[in-house]
């Protein structure tokens, strides 16, 4: 199973990005795909999570700015980033729960995609 993000880059303070994770490879089916972030010096966080079933959980301090949504059909999460401030500036690295078969279920990350967002 592969992570292959896209959508990162350089914006300013104030604007929008969107980013993709698509999932490929033998899948039998998610449990969960999500987003994370780190920043310099920093740990790595949640920025948003969804459930199979469609449950959403953000964190603090992008709740009410940022959107996760899925695509079953493409296997694929996306993070809709508005309202875009300097201390987003991060790596973003797409997180999911996959069961390859019936009984076997692991946990994988993408290769993170820059996201800077300038002042």
């Amino acid at each position: 199973v592969q992570l292959v993000e896209s959508g990162g880059g350089l914006v300013q303070a104030g604007g929008s990005l969107r980013l993709s994770c698509a999932a490929s490879g033998i899948i039998f089916s998610i449990n969960y795909m999500g987003w994370y972030r780190q920043a310099p010096g920093k740990q790595r966080e949640l920025v948003a999570h969804i459930t199979n079933g469609g449950s959403t959980n953000y964190g603090d301090s992008v709740k009410g700015r940022f959107t996760i949504s899925k695509d079953n059909a493409k296997n694929t999460v996306y993070l809709q980033m508005n309202s875009l401030k300097p201390e987003d500036t991060a790596v973003y690295y797409c997180n999911a729960d996959i069961a390859t078969t019936r009984t076997s279920d692991y946990n994988y990350w993408g290769q993170g995609t820059q996201v800077t967002v300038s002042s």
